[in-house]
């Protein structure tokens, strides 16, 4: 059975994140990643905090290859690797591959049909182009801090980092769209602005509410633990439901709450009624309940049991590798279930673990040679 991106070779230059993560989502696709690393640490996220287990989450179906690209030598083989190359992402700061030579122009050169998708904070163009931006920039300039938190509260970064991971979803659809327009010959220069990802207008904090639906927040359960917590979302058809589930018929016809703006309303008193019918039952039951009810409900799962969450597993959304240096680790898998291209995960390459191998493939090294670029600190 053919992968759906067999046959793609791409060069991911990337580090931390929004980069990986798009590249990481081609490899499970089927394309051959080769992760090009800087010899002496590689990806700045092998050494987050310490701890190599932030690389690892975003690099799995690569294979790594250290080269110093301030290095003439290195360059020509960069350059003839390019040559043999479909795409090519990179993320480094505004400006640092053209000083190098390497820019989109140069490379287009020795490969007509490269794609080059470039992702920067700010895009490469607009007043902001030169300034370099992270997860919680991106929020606060993109409008969602403004709109996560309580009223009460200041702005509030949303620690699951919904733009990186979103920015680059969004660079793998592009790549995808730059490779079908490829056929016709078109040259193809994608730009992903991590800001652009982050579009929310409302200034408005609302906590845990969404909207004006009753129920709609989260409530607490049984036995009261940090996170004993469901989310019930039930949009107004769905208020009979909730009644019924809630042992309470009455309230259904109750000029308090029947319609959804009476709800609204008198939000508070409604929030207690559902909130003391939670609280004596824990969360998975909560889920359990309202779902086979059709009303949405969702248990607040900490890590631990996000990662022994028996759905997850059984979508292979849940996936056990291991990494020498770290042994055995759990990670999250291909969220897209092709039915004639299943992913295969296998494990986020140690730094510059098949340098010599795709040197000796792509550019005919020899393995002496490559021993002697390794001592002269060129890979």
């Amino acid at each position: 059975m053919s992968l759906a991106l067999a046959g793609l070779r791409v060069i991911d230059m990337t580090h931390n994140q929004a980069g990986p993560a798009c590249a990481q989502m081609l490899g499970f696709l089927g394309a051959e990643v080769i992760k090009l690393e800087e010899p002496k640490s590689g990806d700045i996220a092998r050494a987050q905090n310490n701890d190599e287990l932030f690389f690892l989450a975003f690099n799995a179906n690569k294979r790594s290859l250290t080269l110093n690209l301030k290095s003439d030598e290195a360059k020509a083989h960069f350059r003839k690797i390019i040559g043999q190359s479909d795409v090519l992402i990179e993320n480094f700061g505004p400006g640092a591959l053209d000083r190098l030579g390497l820019g989109w122009k140069d490379l287009q050169k020795v490969n007509p049909r490269l794609i080059f998708a470039t992702i920067k904070g700010f895009g490469t163009y607009g007043p902001h182009a030169h300034m370099k931006s992270f997860e919680p920039i991106a929020q606060a300039m993109g409008g969602a801090m403004c709109v996560t938190g309580f009223a009460d509260g200041p702005p509030t970064f949303n620690w699951p980092s919904i733009g990186d991971s979103g920015t680059g979803m969004h660079m793998a659809i592009a790549i995808l769209a730059a490779i079908n327009q490829r056929q016709e010959a078109v040259l193809n220069l994608i730009r992903v602005s991590l800001r652009e990802h982050q579009r929310t207008g409302v200034p408005a904090r609302t906590g845990n509410q969404l909207g004006k639906t009753v129920p709609g927040t989260a409530y607490a359960c049984a036995p009261g633990g940090p996170n004993d917590w469901v989310y019930i979302y039930a949009q107004p058809q769905m208020w009979p439901a909730v009644c019924k589930v809630l042992g309470r018929p009455d309230l259904e016809q109750d000029p308090l709450y029947k319609t959804a703006g009476d709800r609204w309303a008198n939000r508070a008193a409604l929030d207690a009624i559902v909130t003391e019918w939670t609280s004596t039952r824990t969360k998975h039951e909560v889920m359990t309940l309202m779902g086979d009810a059709g009303v949405p409900a969702g248990a607040c799962l900490d890590t631990s049991e996000v990662l022994a969450d028996p759905h997850l597993k059984a979508r292979d959304m849940i996936v056990d590798l291991d990494y020498p240096p770290r042994g055995a680790f759990k990670t999250v898998g291909c969220p897209l279930k092709l039915s004639d291209s299943p992913a295969i995960i296998t494990r986020p390459p140690m730094l510059g673990e098949h340098t010599e191998s795709l040197l000796g493939e792509l550019c005919g090294v020899q393995p002496e040679d490559v021993k002697r670029m390794k001592k002269d600190g060129i890979v």
